[in-house]
């Protein structure tokens, strides 16, 4: 690591540990296992396996490991199952029409019911929505609005399919914040076929969101997808520009979130990201815990999606207070 990366992480991490103390939170998504742990917050698609959108990062296959629930009285029966099995709570999901929206106004009275009915938690990645959806969201009993935020109009139009660029975000962010919905932004590195460049621009988005906390995901070429080649960007690259966006969001918890490259580059990622102060980070790796370690963390564990990683604070006001990782 060069002097002055190792410098900005020293920054970045001492910026962290003052608000947020000497503490890593580690999720386990969905029906992830690790470490001998299993996941108990599963994504379901309310599309099934359907997207018209046609990202080129994506092209529908992140569905495909989905639970798939298309009709209200489906939501209804799976959600109902998913909490008398103990699950901790959903993500809700699903695939876009050509102008970046779901389906939400036909599940509303499903999640409503299942909201009242159980003790999940329930989150959505929402896509494009207005103010009048998002409140219904939110009263229906979404607890988080999860929001993909690109900084690049070329590359909201070239890889997401946007046909009026950035409106859809910045339409999304202002309909969360009118309603007093929360909102948890999910920036994404090196979308545009793994190069850097409007991801600037997509933290000052953030910023003027005022967000709680903000999630760090990284292009993960899929087979089959237009990027299916492309090179993400490296860990260093990736690091440098988590140790800015902790400068720029210094009291927002910061997470890295499950969609990230996999084998010898996560190890050296999440070790970096440790060292830049992250607060909270889905599927650990030794690189993770190994860099936790040596910095004296306090590490506790969650199975749930990182989005709903809460402070200690949080944690014990909710009955649900953090457990340690062993």
């Amino acid at each position: 690591m060069d002097a002055e990366l190792s410098q900005m992480l020293l920054e970045a991490r001492e910026l962290s540990w003052t608000h947020h103390g000497r503490a890593l939170a580690v999720h386990l998504p969905g029906m992830f296992v690790a470490y001998g742990r299993r996941g108990r917050y599963p994504a379901v698609s309310i599309t099934g396996q359907r997207c018209e959108q046609g990202c080129d990062h994506c092209r529908g296959r992140l569905l495909e490991s989905m639970l798939a629930a298309i009709t209200p009285p489906e939501l209804l029966a799976l959600g109902r199952r998913l909490a008398a099995a103990g699950q901790e709570g959903l993500l809700l999901s699903g695939g876009s029409d050509p102008s970046g929206r779901l389906p939400w106004e036909a599940m509303l009275p499903a999640i409503e019911q299942l909201s009242a009915e159980t003790d999940l938690i329930i989150t959505a990645h929402v896509g494009r929505i207005d103010e009048g959806l998002a409140r219904a969201l939110k009263a229906a009993g979404v607890r988080q609005a999860l929001v993909d935020v690109v900084g690049s109009p070329e590359t909201a139009r070239q890889v997401l399919h946007l046909a009026d660029g950035l409106a859809a975000q910045e339409e999304t962010l202002a309909a969360c914040a009118a309603a007093g919905l929360e909102v948890v932004p999910h920036i994404i590195l090196g979308l545009h076929a793994g190069r850097l460049g409007g991801e600037a621009q997509a933290l000052e988005l953030v910023a003027a969101a005022q967000p709680q906390r903000v999630v760090f995901v990284v292009l993960m070429p899929l087979a089959g997808t237009p990027l299916a080649q492309a090179q993400p960007p490296s860990p260093a690259d990736v690091a440098r520009f988590l140790a800015q966006a902790r400068l720029r969001l210094p009291e927002a918890r910061h997470h890295l979130g499950c969609a990230r490259p996999r084998g010898r580059a996560r190890q050296e990622l999440d070790a970096l990201a440790v060292y830049a102060g992250v607060n909270a980070l889905a599927i650990p790796s030794d690189g993770a815990l190994s860099a936790a370690r040596e910095l004296g963390l306090t590490v506790t564990f969650a199975d749930t999606c990182c989005s709903v990683s809460l402070s200690p604070e949080e944690s014990h006001a909710l009955g649900r207070p953090a457990r340690a990782f062993e």
